[in-house]
């Protein structure tokens, strides 16, 4: 991995700003502080004006491989969130076969370790029928379990309360959650469908997907972890109603725990009438009301973790009328630098911003030695550069899928590199072609 000098860097970590040197040595922080001229080192970058944050670790992307690779896969949708600053990725368990059986989460594993440029985990996902298999999982090798109490099909779908039960209480891990109450929902598409048939409006989405299906199942799941003195993470909140199951406590010693993505700090419902479905995802994308109350959510901490919920589906797929356009929009190589616009626009800091999408992610899994800057940590940073503007087009967007809901925007700042354990694998527009592979995430074990 050798020696690399940054010099001159702001720093963004741990609340505060420092100006610093930066010695990385095989892979890891070895030095933070003023470096003497002479330091040997193999590469030596001076950035100066540039900021210098920990890279990023998304706690829910969907890479759809294996099973869906007409989509993703795993080696694309990992240069992409490289390109973004997202340094490590936590992956979901729905693809073709899922992740429901611990033989193919490894072999899951064994696809990241060929082929991802980024550090990896995946979810085991749990089912009506394996909570034997959950009860197995090792914490100190797979970062969760993921439950959909809503927003999935067949046996991915856990919706049997004695289930339910048994995993809230035998989890040997963080449970993380998507929270819609499918009947709910289903009582709506069909009303929806009465009355216009197929050809749904694209607006009507964050109806039918109500912020009472949202707070129906949250507020069940966070119950249910009461009752069981589970460690609770709720994915992608999206309504104002739903922020009063949470507090603003630190985050070490919480037991339930909230996400928040950024297409729904981003995007609100007035931009249907401009993207349609391209912005259909659940849960939906709701009033400007619930996205300033989400907004000011991460702002004070109710909210603990930013992340994606990166989901790539063809430009044809979501071409398609209500019913068959699936949901989900691809976002992992755009999540910082929508980040710094909403830090521009006074949303919340970039301290903060730093805290949730880089700390909290990493406090909250027990992920070792990373998410931070920090001596002996592993050398995952993103250098931004806050002057430089950035547009996104079609050409530039490296997601398999080809395209982006944000095409055409430009924001205020850029990516300049990306470091992962040490090696800079992305550089002013363009990844190295012979990138390392990165480096399956480890855990503390102490998630339960």
């Amino acid at each position: 991995m050798g020696t690399v000098v940054l010099r001159n860097a702001e720093l963004i970590n741990e609340g505060r700003r420092l100006r610093a040197d930066v010695l990385l040595r095989d892979g890891r922080i070895e030095r933070i502080g003023s470096l003497p001229a002479g330091t040997q080192a193999d590469q030596e970058y001076d950035l100066t004006g540039k900021l210098l944050l920990p890279g990023l670790i998304d706690d829910q992307v969907h890479f759809r491989e294996p099973g869906l690779t007409h989509k993703a896969c795993i080696a694309s949708e990992a240069r992409a969130a490289v390109a973004g600053g997202v340094t490590s990725f936590m992956e979901m368990p729905n693809t073709s076969p899922p992740a429901t059986t611990l033989e193919e989460l490894e072999k899951k594993y064994a696809i990241g370790a060929a082929t991802s440029t980024a550090n990896y985990s995946f979810f085991f996902g749990a089912t009506n029928t394996n909570l034997d298999s959950v009860k197995r999982v090792d914490a100190r090798k797979v970062c969760g379990v993921k439950v959909f109490m809503g927003s999935s099909t067949g046996d991915m779908l856990v919706d049997a309360a004695a289930t339910l039960e048994g995993i809230f209480r035998h989890s040997p891990t963080l449970i993380a959650t998507h929270c819609e109450d499918t009947p709910m929902i289903k009582l709506a598409e069909a009303a929806a469908k009465a009355k216009w048939g197929d050809d749904v409006p694209a607006s009507e989405h964050g109806r039918i997907r109500s912020v009472e299906a949202c707070y129906a199942s949250s507020s069940m799941a966070a119950e249910l972890a009461r009752r069981h003195d589970a460690r609770l993470h709720i994915l992608h909140i999206t309504t104002a109603k739903e922020l009063s199951l949470f507090s603003a406590a630190p985050l070490k010693g919480k037991r339930l725990t909230a996400e928040a993505c950024v297409h729904h700090l981003w995007f609100a419902e007035e931009d249907y009438a401009r993207l349609g479905h391209q912005i259909k995802c659940n849960p939906a994308i709701k009033t400007s009301a619930d996205r300033a109350a989400v907004r000011a959510a991460v702002a004070s901490g109710v909210i603990d973790v930013i992340a994606t919920d990166h989901a790539p589906h063809t430009r044809e797929e979501k071409a398609q009328t209500y019913f068959k356009a699936p949901s989900g929009l691809p976002l992992v190589q755009h999540s910082l630098v929508v980040l710094m616009d909403l830090v521009q626009q006074g949303e919340f800091t970039l301290e903060t911003a730093v805290e949730r999408a880089c700390h909290a992610p990493a406090i909250l899994f027990g992920v070792e030695k990373r998410g931070f800057i920090r001596e002996g940590y592993w050398a995952d940073l993103v250098v931004v550069n806050p002057k430089k503007p950035y547009t996104v087009k079609a050409e530039n967007v490296l997601y398999q899928c080809g395209w982006s809901p944000l095409e055409g925007h430009t924001f205020s700042s850029s990516i300049e590199r990306t470091f992962v354990n040490g090696v800079c694998v992305f550089e002013n527009g363009q990844m190295r072609a012979d990138a390392p592979k990165g480096q399956r995430l480890t855990f503390n074990g102490n998630a339960r």
